[in-house]
């Protein structure tokens, strides 16, 4: 069914073949054909435009024009057929959960899951110490379809967390599916589109904030209540602020009226 809608338009004449918009199409569909980006079809793009920002030469840019609606079963369809062409990095996995998460089905059993790990008990399997239950983390990289999504504790993270926090995954991420982006520079009106979408699909219980500590990361309170109020669904969210040592600094509830919390951020 055609529609006017936004979808990405490429100036061949601008487009030198890099291939760096690729990875950044969470639905796998830009592809280099002699030596140009080319779009596999206009139902496989969702017209976030995620790919501009990574185009050096400004070839990429958003267009509204009658085009096939987007369609979430085909991309799945097209990513499953693409196995080995597809970009790695766009493309979406669950992992089996590890030893001691099998369990963690419902909101009692995750929060005494990760009120154990709080205390020293590991839950690890017999190849991976990792606590990641899948890929991709990006957000401009995951497909608000992703069924990692459906009805999971979200833990929104910006960048710099990862590596502050000494215990991220043991701390934050356990039990948690986990978004990451950089409310400074990534684009903005994307990540709220995005996290829009997500919100209104996914049906999630509950969404963690965690920040650091330095004033670049307070507009992810912003990105988040805008998305919220878009979606026109209500999700309890708590916020955490790290220090740049990886100190919790605070951590609080927002309030059911999406009122934002006075935060000190230095």
């Amino acid at each position: 069914m055609k529609q006017t809608r936004k979808i990405i338009k490429i100036d061949e004449e601008l487009c030198d073949g890099c291939g760096l918009c690729v990875p950044d199409c969470a639905e796998g569909s830009l592809r280099i054909i002699n030596g140009k980006a080319k779009l596999m079809a206009d139902k496989l793009c969702d017209g976030l435009g995620a790919c501009l920002g990574s185009c050096p030469t400004g070839a990429l840019t958003i267009e509204e024009r009658e085009a096939d609606h987007f369609d979430e079963e085909a991309v799945e369809e097209f990513l499953s057929a693409e196995k080995k062409g597809g970009c790695p990095s766009a493309a979406v996995h669950s992992f089996a959960p590890v030893q001691g998460q099998q369990q963690a089905s419902g909101p009692e059993d995750q929060s005494a899951m990760q009120k154990a790990m709080k205390e020293g008990v590991s839950f690890t399997d017999n190849n991976s110490d990792s606590l990641l239950s899948h890929w991709p983390v990006q957000l401009r990289l995951i497909p608000p379809s992703a069924p990692f999504l459906q009805g999971a504790d979200l833990l929104v993270a910006a960048d710099c967390t990862a590596v502050s926090a000494g215990n991220f995954q043991q701390k934050y991420l356990a039990g948690k599916v986990v978004v990451m982006s950089c409310p400074k520079f990534d684009d903005q009106n994307l990540q709220i589109e995005k996290l829009t979408r997500i919100f209104s699909e996914a049906k999630l219980r509950s969404i963690t904030i965690l920040l650091m500590e330095v004033p670049c990361c307070s507009s992810m309170n912003r990105l988040i209540k805008t998305a919220l109020e878009r979606s026109g669904v209500e999700i309890p969210v708590e916020q955490i602020i790290i220090s740049l040592q990886g100190k919790e600094l605070s951590r609080e509830k927002w309030r059911k009226e999406a009122v934002l919390p006075l935060v000190n951020m230095v």
